[in-house]
């Protein structure tokens, strides 16, 4: 008997997954052997399947044993080649053509108050993640991927982009660190990643690393649209850092902060009231603003806690982020929410983006709301509220319209 490789998941909580295992024999031709509940109806479909992976692969003669528990065609193929890739050496990709509801790209400026975290080997989490409407959907590679599977995470990865419809939001990778990171681009690069998220980033020379190699993949593979980044920033020393991580590539369009590890590399407990980091976060916050780019805070962990996470979000809003990572989809519309403008910021909004327009329709070099003079970066400030009230549908986009 040869090596036998295995790749997927199995359990009683695994959906949307299969296990298999291959062995790669030396004559008997293909035998495969299946195990699904939805056999009577599929299982020509798998069977042809991973027929047509093995064949792109030059294997005459093996063995596959699928356990199926609702694996779609994409989830099945990926598994079949990780195992497939255990037991040879091959740089071929058996890929999929990318859906057209993902031939999108997004834009420097978009809002990012939301970003779900998926973890990057568990299809079943994937498929309907757009359907709750997140600003970014975020396919992890890194902490939510054990060591023995990355390499299966990346080819499952690859075909998420391909075929996972993601209902507009913004598609994001969250690659490895280090040389594991840079390998990983690979696998995401050609197929229309939006953002990559680069964890625990202490320099901007690293940015610019992933810069020069995303800029070879681009070229490779005829790519125009473009890929930005979010550094995140982990450790006391991404802090002292963070401007310079800010400022390190024009693709650079936010920063995040994890606390977690932040909190450990500085040897404390993090609490909900984030005391103990507030020097970090407003270090970090002050940064992107210095930078022109959006400062991102933290997960918060207790998805059970809305309340916590409501008060949560307003206190980082205070502090000047525009947005936060989620790890559960009941997260979203709270953080969306609470990222919105309230009724008394519009309204005040409104009365001095109005008094803008006016001043300039006459020629008037002065913008005044009563007895108060108005600056320019109040009047930004206020414009920035009324165009995102408008893009959440709390302000009609009729009336920016009438003061034009």
């Amino acid at each position: 008997m040869g090596k036998i490789a295995i790749a997927g998941n199995k359990g009683k909580k695994v959906r949307s997954d299969c296990f298999l295992s291959l062995e790669i024999t030396n004559q008997g031709g293909i035998e495969i052997q299946l195990q699904s509940k939805v056999k009577t109806l599929f299982a020509d479909s798998i069977i042809n399947l991973a027929n047509k992976v093995l064949k792109y692969f030059d294997i005459e003669n093996a063995k596959l044993i699928i356990e199926d528990f609702g694996a779609l065609d994409f989830v099945i193929a990926a598994r079949i080649e990780a195992a497939v890739k255990q037991l040879i050496d091959t740089d071929k990709q058996y890929l999929f053509d990318i859906i057209d509801e993902n031939k999108y790209s997004t834009k420097r400026d978009l809002y990012r108050f939301s970003r779900l975290y998926l973890p990057g080997n568990t299809p079943s989490m994937m498929i309907n993640a757009g359907l709750h409407k997140p600003n970014g959907i975020i396919l992890d590679l890194e902490d939510s991927v054990a060591l023995s599977k990355k390499e299966e995470a990346r080819l499952l990865v690859r075909n998420a982009l391909c075929r996972i419809n993601f209902y507009g939001a913004e598609r994001m990778v969250r690659i490895n660190q280090g040389q594991r990171g840079i390998d990983d681009l690979k696998y995401v690069i050609p197929f229309n990643v939006n953002l990559l998220l680069l964890p625990k980033c202490e320099s901007a020379d690293y940015v610019r690393k992933i810069d020069v190699e995303v800029n070879k993949i681009k070229k490779e593979y005829n790519i125009d649209s473009r890929i930005f980044y979010m550094p995140i920033i982990e450790s006391a020393l991404g802090v002292e850092k963070a401007f310079e991580i800010a400022t390190s590539s024009k693709n650079v369009v936010a920063l995040a902060i994890g606390l977690e590890d932040f909190t450990a590399d500085i040897g404390v407990q993090r609490t909900k009231e984030g005391i103990e980091s507030i020097y970090a976060r407003t270090r970090l916050v002050n940064a992107c603003h210095a930078a022109k780019i959006q400062p991102i805070d933290s997960v918060f962990s207790d998805v059970a806690d809305m309340e916590g996470l409501k008060n949560n979000v307003k206190m980082s809003k205070s502090l000047g982020f525009e947005g936060m990572g989620c790890i559960h989809p009941r997260q979203i519309p709270v953080i969306i929410e609470s990222f919105a403008p309230e009724e008394n910021q519009i309204e005040k909004a409104k009365k001095i983006v109005k008094a803008f327009y006016e001043a300039e329709k006459k020629g008037l070099g002065v913008v005044s709301l009563g007895t108060k003079m108005i600056d320019p970066p109040v009047v930004k400030r206020n414009q920035k509220i009324i165009d995102l009230a408008v893009s959440l549908g709390l302000l009609s986009e009729k009336w920016l319209q009438e003061m034009e």
